[in-house]
């Protein structure tokens, strides 16, 4: 904590970066590895000029030689996107419109949220998976064969899932293996997944559930649910195990790691990281400031979130202020000692920020929902993806998919509206009065909500809220005039005038002059 304010001056120096330097590809393996033939075919089929690359720190090191080899198999101009705006998960689609960008191709692991403005393409990486290993280790995990099991795993093993679906079929009838979707492949053309394989599944009947949520889809029983199933999942801990977990967290998790090729049952308490989250949300309940930080440009409806997370704050008495600040870290927040708490609007897989570090709390729009929503309860319930908050969505996305698949199945679709609670009413109802479990202080939600009631005389005089006495904004204005250090004083007309002089050489923590008579 103390660091967010101040630091030592030996830390820069003596501060050690474990960078993992990855070894050049072999030439040989470029195209294979980079399905540099498929891209050029995607880039030659629809005659992108520009073309954005779109590579993670840990892939940046074969960049050139893949930007040099789509540029010498067609006519397009590439653009090379080495440090992320936000989250490398997320297309970032503001680097690429400052170069003038026709189409992004995001090389890597990705988080497949949708975006709106420019075509993407996705490239996984094809890491190692010891489908014997991984098999063992699921028989193991699971000895009763007849046991509703859900595979899901890493974008990275998509290309070895079709193989380790072959060996465990036959022994689990009652398997379920997700598939990686886009949702621009099906609703507006803007998201295409490169695969060298198709993932076998059991077939489905006219009955079955249809779930397509967080890029994945995949097909339930009739007469089942979610709960009814155990989560198996392919891949290294992480932001996407712990974002399924907190979503699905009536769900029993097992996993394999294909790095240290062993699986386990994940013990992992999600009712105490639950609860942790609903600390935050006291925390929300008490703030009266709140810093509404956009942590993503490119994932589609966050000008609609953003919109509703202030309209919620206004409604609940609470004032906002946004930031735009690019990646987070401790001291960048620290400087804005006025905001109370944050709410991060950002991809399912970085909205889980861990904000113990952090002077004040981090939560998510989900979270700040339950805070000021009455309507909203907090319940088993846990929403991620902010685009189930609003509303109005499931009923388009449902009629396009409808359109688009020839089975008539039933739809549950991971899309806006399925997680929609209407604001309650705060003007109409009583104002409530509730202790802070946090501070045990009184608080009320329409502290702050005096707007004027209009007159029924039909012209512009309005009526006094006749039911406060009190009200106390605390803005960040009125916090600021309560500083005893409000800055740099101008003191204008009281400063002579005189001519200019050398000033001080060095840095500021040790002036050469400094010491000196």
């Amino acid at each position: 904590m103390a660091d967010a304010f101040s630091s030592s001056s030996e830390t820069v120096i003596q501060r050690v970066v474990d960078v993992n330097l990855k070894e050049n590809t072999p030439a040989e393996k470029l195209f294979e590895l980079y399905q540099i033939r498929k891209t050029c075919a995607f880039i030659n089929e629809h005659n992108f000029g520009k073309v954005a690359l779109q590579f993670p720190d840990e892939l940046l090191v074969d960049s050139v030689a893949v930007a040099g080899e789509i540029e010498r198999n067609n006519q397009a101009k590439t653009f090379i996107l080495g440090d992320t705006s936000y989250g490398s998960c997320c297309v970032d689609e503001v680097a690429a419109e400052h170069v003038g960008a026709d189409c992004i191709v995001h090389y890597g692991s990705a988080c497949l949220s949708p975006s709106k403005r420019l075509p993407v393409m996705y490239v996984f990486e094809k890491r190692p998976l010891d489908v014997e290993m991984c098999t063992a280790s699921f028989r193991e995990l699971y000895p009763d064969t007849e046991t509703n099991i859900l595979l899901l795993y890493d974008v990275n093993y998509d290309h070895a899932i079709g193989n380790l679906l072959t060996h465990l079929l036959p022994e689990y009838p009652n398997l379920v293996a997700t598939e990686l979707v886009v949702e621009g492949e099906q609703c507006y053309s803007h998201g295409r997944i490169n695969r060298d394989n198709n993932i076998i599944s059991p077939p489905v009947d006219d009955n079955s559930q249809i779930i397509c949520q967080f890029g994945r889809q995949f097909s339930l029983k009739s007469g089942s649910s979610l709960t009814d199933y155990r989560m198996f999942y392919v891949g290294q801990e992480g932001a996407t195990l712990r974002n399924f977990m907190m979503t699905w967290n009536r769900c029993s998790f097992c996993s394999f790691d294909p790095v240290s090729m062993k699986g386990r049952i994940e013990s992992v308490n999600v009712n105490r990281a639950l609860m942790k989250r609903y600390y935050a949300i006291e925390r929300a309940k008490d703030a009266n400031v709140v810093g509404i930080l956009v942590g993503t440009l490119g994932v589609a409806d966050y000008l609609a979130i953003l919109q509703q997370l202030k309209e919620t704050l206004h409604r609940a008495g609470k004032k906002s202020y946004t930031f735009a600040m690019g990646k987070l870290n401790v001291p960048k927040l620290a400087n804005f000692l006025e905001i109370d708490i944050f709410v991060l609007i950002a991809c399912p897989e970085n909205s889980l920020l861990d904000s113990s570090e952090f002077f004040k709390p981090v939560v998510t729009p989900f979270e700040m929902e339950v805070a000021c929503n009455r309507k909203r309860e907090w319940s088993e319930e846990y929403v991620t993806d902010f685009r189930h908050l609003l509303p109005g969505l499931t009923a388009i996305y449902s009629a396009v998919l409808w359109n688009t698949m020839k089975t008539n199945h039933f739809f549950i679709l991971g899309t806006g509206g399925r997680s929609h609670v209407p604001m309650a009413d705060q003007q109409k109802d009583d104002d409530e009065i509730d202790v802070s479990l946090i501070t045990g202080a009184l608080r009320s939600q329409n502290l702050l909500n005096s707007e004027p009631v209009e007159s029924s005389f039909g012209s512009s005089v309005v009526l006094r809220n006749q039911t406060l006495t009190v009200a106390n904004t605390n803005s960040a204005a009125s916090f600021l005039a309560g500083r005893s250090w409000q800055g740099l004083e101008q003191k204008l007309g009281e400063t002579p005038v005189v001519k200019a002089v050398e000033g001080r050489r060095g840095i500021a923590i040790a002036y050469e002059e400094e010491g000196t008579s």
